[in-house]
């Protein structure tokens, strides 16, 4: 993961039109946010990492393999495969764990005002263009995800068990979405060739090369009504039968 300045240049514009984005939505309780931004980050990452890269000479290199594990959340009724990269998995729970502002507790995540809140998190994947000195290099974004989060506030444990198994239902419907668009034939930068590797792929972690990508949040306090009331309205429905 690393950070780039981001060029106004017409260039830029234009690339940054040409970028391809996806939003997802989704409600959850307080303590299930991080599981739930973890496995959607994990999973867009898993089809967005190859093997490292070994070049034994300028346009000839082999890629290692990349191993995945399964994770079992502990507050979803849900399960994911990752790439096993703990490395990758440590910059991704760092990067979900300051989406909880503070001081709010865990539980609390999202909920400063100690209501219902909401807040995005984005997922941008870009590669680098040389720029001549003095100037930084341009980063130019080709996907970007964005999953907006609005954190219901639950009143006893009857209505928390409903939502664990609700959430876990949305998100195996968001995965199979992610999946699908990854099978689609579209916008992948051409592998680069030794001299340009740094340029599209974060090659700082051992085990796993990513795209090159960056994280940012949002926090907000308005409230995402449409999804909150839907997740609401199942709870209250399964609580009548």
């Amino acid at each position: 993961m690393g950070l780039c300045p981001t060029s106004s240049g017409p260039r830029s514009r234009a690339a940054a039109m040409n970028c391809r984005a996806e939003v997802l939505e989704v409600s959850v309780e307080g303590r299930q946010v991080e599981e739930a931004m973890l496995a959607v980050l994990h999973t867009v990452l898993l089809h967005r990492s190859t093997g490292k890269f070994h070049y034994k000479k300028e346009g000839t290199y082999s890629i290692g393999t990349v191993g995945t594990q399964d994770v079992d959340c502990d507050f979803i009724d849900f399960a994911y495969v990752r790439v096993s990269s703990e490395e990758l998995d440590r910059a991704l729970r760092k990067a979900v764990g300051e989406f909880k502002p503070p001081p709010c507790r865990p539980q609390d995540a999202l909920r400063s005002s100690g209501s219902d809140g909401m807040g995005q998190i984005s997922l941008e994947f870009y590669q680098k263009k040389k720029s001549r000195w003095p100037f930084s290099d341009e980063c130019i974004p080709w996907e970007l995800w964005t999953i907006k989060v609005n954190v219901v506030n639950l009143a006893n444990e009857q209505e928390r068990q409903i939502c664990r198994e609700k959430v876990g239902e949305k998100l195996c419907e968001k995965i199979i979405n992610i999946v699908e668009v990854m099978n689609r034939h579209e916008y992948l930068p051409k592998m680069p060739t030794q001299s340009e590797v740094d340029n599209v792929f974060d090659t700082s972690l051992k085990d796993v090369q990513p795209y090159l990508y960056k994280i940012s949040y949002q926090i907000t306090d308005t409230l995402g009504t449409s999804v909150t009331t839907t997740m609401r309205r199942l709870i209250k429905d399964t609580l009548a039968l």
